[in-house]
């Protein structure tokens, strides 16, 4: 693992010291003193993503964005982040292979969001270690991104509201706002109008896959004729699991299914071996089942495959 960023030397005894609290999926952000830095902290925080819980396209807006409605769920695939004040601002990442230039980076860019309203806000170095599949209909990126907004806000007192910092995510991305909420949430609007909502998923766990197929969010936006849903999301998740099958619906799944049915495939091997309920997440290619907890899973796939078994 490259080691570029001074902070970044911390990375492997942060991650293992918190490890068992990761499991459990906290939410941790936690600052050390850096040996080459004496009087600096460093910051560390955990970006966790989220899978969708039902998506509906509602309608095109005058500014080109879509109405949406959507549950967001935070589940506990985890990047790591750490910040650390310094002379010259700069972003490093380990881990998965991002391919996009670090100043184009999402999280180059939050911090620079806030730079522009902040001009006295210091130069810091950002190291990113990259777990999540990255274009997977995960949010990882939105996730990285508001995580940052929010480590800068605590770590240089900015004091920013939670509707501001809303307000800042939302101008890098419609998934954004829900993580700085980061609970589980009914979505509408672009994606920034969320309503807290319960969910009990204790009796169930989530198998979740990504074929590490690519697909291109504008391209699928395309594909789609917005509409109404027969009925709204709220009323569908407030009912038993076993009713989710054929009411809880993502548009997104007809033409990403037709266009790579690699990724319907993972949706009927997961119903064949014995979920609840299966759908894409996002506008894909990643999707998760919902098993019950004491389910004995051995599914066969591709090494390629990035899979992950969570328990809610």
């Amino acid at each position: 693992m490259r080691r570029s960023v001074q902070g970044s030397v911390l990375f492997s005894a942060i991650a293992s010291q918190f490890t068992l609290s990761l499991s459990k999926g906290h939410s941790l952000v936690r600052s050390y003193r850096h040996s080459a830095y004496p009087n600096n902290l460093l910051m560390v925080t955990f970006p966790n993503c989220k899978i969708n819980l039902g998506l509906s396209i509602t309608g095109k807006r005058p500014d080109g964005y879509h109405n949406l409605e959507t549950i967001f769920f935070p589940i506990t695939i985890k990047d790591v982040l750490e910040i650390i004040s310094a002379d010259k601002t700069e972003l490093t990442v380990t881990g998965n292979e991002i391919d996009v230039k670090p100043e184009e980076n999402i999280c180059f860019k939050a911090y620079q969001l806030l730079k522009k309203d902040f001009p006295e806000l210091p130069a810091i170095k950002i190291h990113l270690h990259k777990t999540i599949p990255s274009g997977a209909g995960l949010g990882g990126g939105s996730a990285d991104a508001s995580f940052i907004l929010k480590m800068l806000n605590d770590k240089f007192q900015l004091n920013l509201s939670t509707d501001q910092l809303i307000s800042y995510g939302l101008q890098l991305g419609s998934d954004c706002p829900f993580f700085i909420i980061n609970k589980p949430c009914l979505a509408t609007g672009r994606g920034e109008i969320l309503e807290e909502i319960k969910i009990d998923l204790s009796a169930y766990k989530i198998l979740i896959i990504n074929p590490g197929i690519h697909i291109n969010t504008g391209w699928a936006f395309t594909q789609l004729t917005p509409t109404l849903p027969a009925k709204p999301i709220k009323e569908i998740i407030q009912q038993p699991v076993s009713t989710w099958k054929d009411k809880l619906k993502n548009d997104f799944e007809e033409p990403v299914f037709k266009k790579y049915p690699e990724i319907k495939s993972l949706k009927e091997t997961l119903y064949n071996n014995g979920a609840i309920y299966a759908a894409m997440s996002g506008s894909g290619s990643s999707v998760f089942g919902l098993f019950e907890k004491e389910k004995k899973m051995k599914i066969d796939f591709p090494g390629n495959y990035f899979t992950k078994e969570l328990f809610c």
